[in-house]
């Protein structure tokens, strides 16, 4: 007995009711009272799975399906309910025909994973990928009478792997290895061409100015001939290039008006591109367009423009890092061709440089050596010490050409066979003296070495000449030990010393050129920051290298390796022993400078007749001026000069030794250098103008620093005049006259009976009684070296001062350079009331001075011509805003100073607001809460 038919299809969803709803007697199936229990049971396990199944039944291939099947055939169901699965499935029935009669003449079930398969179930021949098994199916009596068909559609998973595989292929094609633009394009495009199934086509714009110029194309000469090679910008030309170039993506349709162009797995005519803006870090503005073919043999759904969005961001990604890396490359070329100029330069200039000094050293050493007319004491003096400093010269003018020759690969060692155990010793022993009048010990220790060495000995002595120069420079106590060993495989020269050291964070940049450490105690303060660099260059020339070790108060240990393998070069026509030793001569000679004044340091200068001074009488005639310079000559020099104008002169090495000058006896006037070791210039301005004893105390900075910054700096720090060497020495004499004038005219002189530093009184002039000037003689005693601990600061003996009062001022400047002088008056003038430190002060008018600068120097077609200031002082923190009205613009090269916004952070908390109305710049420094 069989069941009812509407009990047959009552499990089957939708699907079954369908079914139920039939009319089966009009198919090859006939009714289903009369269908064979196998096909019943066949149709129930159909109907109840979840998973898609399909049940073949019959010659004419009969379709019986469930819910899940239905799914996949789009819109061929219902249709093709009891249909002949040859027409319902004709597109693709050429692939399925061979595994249908496989499995019913084999009587054997198949298995085919990502079967691609043609399906017309959407609108459009689609390109669609099944997992498929094909099962023989009985009926009663045994007999294979169909296919039962358990399918999945896995097409998502195989073409969203093979669009990875593409962005793969685009990531090492765009991995940075070309080496310019176009070819990275071109790359991109090959790595897209290798997949047409997904890119039937595609081409690649870059913006190039007003143009959008075709960099590279994929799909052929059909692709290339349809596609415009170059477009404005603006200018659409119906594949939406222009829109895509402003930043919208653009879905091109009808493509084939303009292109034939067969694609997909079908070969079907491309119908659809789209158009997609390249991004760039710069929003609005993309690097270009990139336009695609749309495959025709799938549909333009949400995964398939994700797919393209991620295609134009891979492709952005590598034309961004291939334009950052041809602009680099472009950089390193021109800051090399302008190392190549600037090496050029410097080995030129120092070859005319020599010619003169030639001429000048000549006739100076003549004058000297000439026994026969002997030069007055006064005139020896004036000539020795032009002899000097020209060596001098002589001796930077050599290192800057040999270190220019070494940049430039010119140098070469001119091996010969030389004793270098002997050398090295005669070197060493040339700055003995040197170093015993430092107060240190010499200790050299060169035996032989067991086989001949073939170095180039001038650039041995430089090697060695540096290492000693700056071992005596930094070092204050102890010895500086020279020893040259060797063992089978290398020579060694060590130089140590037990000096100040140096920090571990700074020795990788040790030789670098002109690295200097900076706050670092030294004998000076002079030298061009390349004489390490050169040993390290000097010994690689040779062959070898050199290393250091060091620790902070323990001393310093240069090594100098050379390999005996270097040192077995062919040697050289030998053409004597000329020239060799004037090198550590002369830097021995710079040394002792270094040691000793001329005149005897720390003592005044005789008052005595003037001799050519410039200028009448005046006020300030028998003034007191203390001068603090590194220099030994430049000490001399100054001392001599003033004295010849009445002028009573002590002289100190350093800003340290000023200090304690000024504490022992108050001067009238200090003239000092700004390179000088321990306490330089601006530090000895910024102490004196934090004590209120010495606020007022006439300033005048002299330096070799030119330029403006140079001079605003040292002024804004209270300095009352900057002289920048060289000088003419009666412009140097009547600005300190002036100064002098200052004061007097301010008052700024002391009361005749003012208690000195050791409780006994000084008169008008600043000398005290009963104290006797020490003429100046022959130099008969180092300068003032002995260590003097920093003054404790006055603020930790005075009281701390009381919160400053609110204050709330502004000021409009024209848009001009001398705006910021005019600035720091007013604001210094409207602080001078508040209780502020000095130092705030000084570090305030410094940013803001920066601030204005800046405001003048960017604002680019200002809408007003002019740069407003305030000033607000409230709740414990001063505030300083400087806004401009013009657009902002990049600084160019030769007005960029290079330290504008370190300056600006270093003194206070800094923001920067821009806007189309201008920009506005925010200084804030929070003043000490009183305890």
């Amino acid at each position: 007995m069989t069941r009812p038919t509407g009990d047959l299809f009552a499990d089957g969803g939708e699907t079954g009711r369908l079914m139920a709803r039939l009319d089966w007697a009009d198919t090859p199936l006939g009714p289903v009272d009369g269908w064979p229990q196998s096909l019943r049971a066949a149709v129930r396990m159909v109907l109840s799975s979840r998973y898609p199944m399909l049940l073949l039944w019959g010659e004419r291939f009969t379709q019986l399906y469930n819910d899940a099947y239905s799914a996949l055939i789009g819109d061929k169901h219902p249709d093709a309910l009891g249909g002949d699965v040859r027409i319902t499935l004709a597109e693709g029935w050429d692939v399925l025909a061979p595994l249908i009669d496989e499995a019913m003449a084999t009587g054997v079930a198949s298995w085919v994973p990502a079967l691609q398969l043609l399906l017309d179930r959407a609108g459009y021949r689609e390109e669609a990928y099944f997992s498929v098994s094909h099962a023989p199916a009985r009926d009663d009596e045994g007999r294979t009478v169909g296919v039962l068909t358990v399918c999945s559609e896995v097409t998502e998973q195989v073409v969203g792997e093979r669009r990875l595989r593409l962005l793969r292929d685009l990531s090492v094609g765009g991995d940075g290895r070309t080496v310019d633009v176009e070819s990275t394009c071109v790359r991109l495009a090959e790595a897209i061409g290798g997949h047409p199934l997904d890119v039937p086509f595609a081409a690649i714009y870059l913006r190039d100015g007003a143009l959008l110029r075709r960099a590279a194309c994929v799909g052929g000469e059909p692709v290339a001939a349809a596609l415009p090679a170059t477009l404005p910008t603006g200018q659409e030309h119906g594949w939406g290039l222009a829109a895509a170039a402003g930043g919208t993506t653009t879905e091109v349709a009808g493509v084939e008006r303009w292109l034939t162009l067969p694609a997909g797995p079908w070969g079907d005519p491309v119908g659809t591109a789209l158009a997609l803006p390249l991004p760039s870090a710069e929003a609005g503005q993309p690097l270009g367009v990139l336009l695609v073919g749309v495959s025709p043999s799938r549909g333009l759904d949400e995964a398939y423009r994700s797919f393209h969005a991620l295609l134009a961001q891979q492709v952005a990604v590598a034309v961004r890092n291939s334009q950052a890396y041809e602009e680099e490359r472009r950089r390193a070329e021109t800051l090399a061709e302008l190392d190549r100029v600037k090496t050029g330069f410097f080995t030129n200039v120092s070859h005319e440089f020599r010619t003169p000094l030639t001429l000048m050293l000549g006739p100076l050493a003549d004058a000297l050596n000439d026994n026969e007319h002997p030069l007055p004491a006064a005139q020896r003096e004036r000539v020795d010490t032009a002899w000097r400093n020209a060596t001098r010269l002589l001796t930077l003018v050599n290192s800057l050409l040999t270190f220019s020759s070494l940049e430039a690969g010119q140098a070469h060692s001119q091996a010969r066979e030389v004793d270098l155990a002997g050398l090295t010793a005669e070197l060493s022993s040339v700055f003995r003296a040197a170093v015993e009048r430092a107060g240190l010990r010499l200790e050299v220790d060169c035996p032989p070495l067991p086989r001949p060495v073939r170095v180039d000995p001038v650039n041995w002595e430089r090697i060695v000449t540096n290492l000693l120069s700056n071992a005596l420079k930094y070092t204050f106590v102890g010895r500086i030990r020279v020893a040259l060993a060797a063992d089978d495989e290398e020579i060694r020269l060590t130089v140590a010393d037990t000096g100040i050291g140096i920090a571990e964070e700074d020795l990788p940049r040790l030789f670098e050129r002109f690295h200097r450490v900076q706050g670092a105690r030294s004998r000076s303060h002079e030298g061009t920051g390349i004489g390490l660099a050169l040993v390290r260059e000097l010994a690689r020339l040779e062959g070898g290298d050199v290393r250091v070790e060091s620790r902070i108060g323990t001393g310093t240990t240069f090594t100098v390796a050379l390999p005996w393998s270097a040192t077995g070069r062919t040697a050289e026509p030998a053409a004597g022993a000329d020239g060799v030793g004037g090198a550590a001569r002369a830097a021995a000679q710079e040394a002792i400078g270094w040691l000793a004044d001329p005149a005897r340091a720390g003592a005044s200068a005789p008052v005595g007749p003037p001799v050519r001074a410039y200028g009448g009488e005046d006020a300030s005639r028998h003034a007191r001026i203390l001068v603090a310079d590194d220099n030994a000559d430049m000490r001399a020099y100054l001392a001599r000069l003033l004295s010849e104008q009445g002028w009573r002169v002590q002289t100190v090495g350093d800003g340290r030794q000023a200090l304690e000058a000024i504490r022992r006896e108050r001067p009238d006037l200090v003239l000092t250098d700004v390179m000088m070791p321990e306490v330089d210039g601006f530090e000895l301005v910024r102490r004196l103008r934090r004590q209120a004893d010495t606020r007022t105390l006439p300033v005048v900075v002299l330096s070799a620093r030119a330029g403006g910054d140079a001079s605003v700096e040292g002024l804004d720090l209270g300095a009352d005049d900057y002289v920048v060497k060289p000088f003419a020495a009666a412009e140097l004499i009547a600005r300190i006259r002036a100064t002098l004038h200052g004061a007097l005219s301010r008052g700024d002189r002391r009361d005749d009976s003012t208690p000195d530093a050791h409780g006994g009184t000084t008169d008008a002039r600043g000398g005290a009684p009963g104290r006797q000037d020490v003429p100046a003689g022959p130099p008969t005693g180092d300068a003032v070296a002995t260590e003097v601990p920093p003054p404790a600061p006055d603020e930790a003996r005075r009281p701390a001062p009381p919160r400053p009062a609110a204050v709330d001022e502004g000021w409009t400047y024209p848009s001009q350079p001398t705006s910021a002088a005019a600035m720091r008056r007013d604001v210094r003038a409207s602080l001078e009331g508040l209780d502020v430190d000095p130092d705030t002060v000084a570090d305030l008018l410094l940013a803001a001075s920066e601030a204005v600068n800046n405001a003048v120097e960017h604002a680019q077609r200002p809408t007003r011509p002019e740069v407003r200031v305030r000033l607000r002082v409230a709740d414990g923190t001063v505030r300083i805003t400087v806004r401009d009205f013009g657009t902002w613009r990049d600084r160019r090269p030769a007005m960029d100073r290079g330290r504008g916004a370190t300056l600006m952070n270093a003194y206070g908390d800094v923001r920067l607001m821009s806007t189309a109305e201008g920009t506005t710049v925010t200084i804030e420094r929070r003043l000490p809460t009183p305890p």
